[in-house]
Parts: C-alpha cells; structure tokens; sequence
C-alpha cells in the first residue's frame, strides 16, 4: 500500500492534550471534535490540512493522557499517517487501533521540511521524500498490524476476522 502527502512538521513531546484538549472532549460530534485538533500547536490546523497528509514530529509523540480521541481527531482531518522519531506506547496502540498509520523514522524526521511531498509503502516502510529525492528505511509494520490498519481499525479487523470464521461454518 503506497501513500502519497506533504508534510506538517511538530517537535518533541507533542502531549495528546496538544493534539485535542480536554476541554472539548464532551463533544459528541466527530467532526466538530476534529476542528480543535492541535489547535494550540498550528492556527487552523484541521481546515488546512488536505486529505492524505502526514505529520512528521520528534519524539515521544502522543505523550500524555490515554485519551483515545488523540488519533481519532488526527485521522478524522485526513491525515494517513504519523512519522516520529518515538511514540509514547498508548498512543501507538490507540492509533493501530483505530487505523491510523504509525511509523519511526528519525532521519526523515530531521532531514524534512514542512510542505515536502513524500510517499510510503507501509509494507516494506520505505519512504521517499519527493522534494529532496532522499529515500529511508523505516521499520516495516508486521503483517498483522497492517492488517488492522487496511481494515480500518481492530474493531473492524476482528469483525471482518468473525464474519469469515462463520462463513466458514456454513
């Protein structure tokens, strides 16, 4: 799977109360809830953000609370997936969970500028950067992580899983 956007540059330590703050989590309405994504961080962020961007930050990004909504908001304004140096560990979790793209890849990080164009191919985690030429190695996400993702999150992944497991029994 190849995916294809520009780059929205963050720092170190992005916490999940930076990427959606609590005082908007009683808001029910997914679209409404994303208009606030990093609102403190980028002015406007989520009305400027175009479908199939990446954002690129430093490390131990997602640091913070547990709150689910942190990768919910940032995959809800079309954002296919975070590069970083580091992730806080819940946060990697959340965003699999929901099928959001999670990838380390420190020398992209420090050798990228916002507004590059890049392209991944989650399957083999390599990455081109479009604007510079340069190409790196991330990890490759294990077969069973991308599959939660291509799903579209673990809710879905265990669905489509039960559904072929009764298809199988009749």
């Amino acid at each position: 799977m190849k995916i294809k956007g520009n780059i929205w540059k963050f720092g170190d330590n992005v916490d999940t109360d930076q990427i959606i703050p609590a005082k908007y989590l009683s808001i029910s309405d997914p679209k409404e809830l994303s208009q606030h994504c990093m609102e403190d961080r980028k002015n406007n962020f989520s009305s400027i953000v175009s479908l199939g961007d990446f954002i690129v930050a430093g490390n131990n990004f997602g640091c913070g609370s547990s709150r689910e909504e942190a990768p919910f908001v940032i995959k809800e304004i079309g954002i296919k997936a975070i590069i970083a140096k580091s992730f806080s560990r819940i946060f990697f979790r959340n965003a699999i969970n929901i099928g959001l793209s999670v990838i380390e890849c420190p020398d992209l990080v420090d050798e990228s500028f916002e507004g590059d164009e890049i392209e991944i191919e989650l399957e083999s985690g390599k990455i081109k950067n479009l604007s510079n030429e340069k190409s790196y190695q991330a990890q490759s996400m294990p077969d069973f992580l991308l599959e939660i993702i291509s799903a579209g999150g673990l809710i879905n992944f265990v669905k489509k899983k039960y559904k072929n497991k009764e298809e199988e029994k009749r």
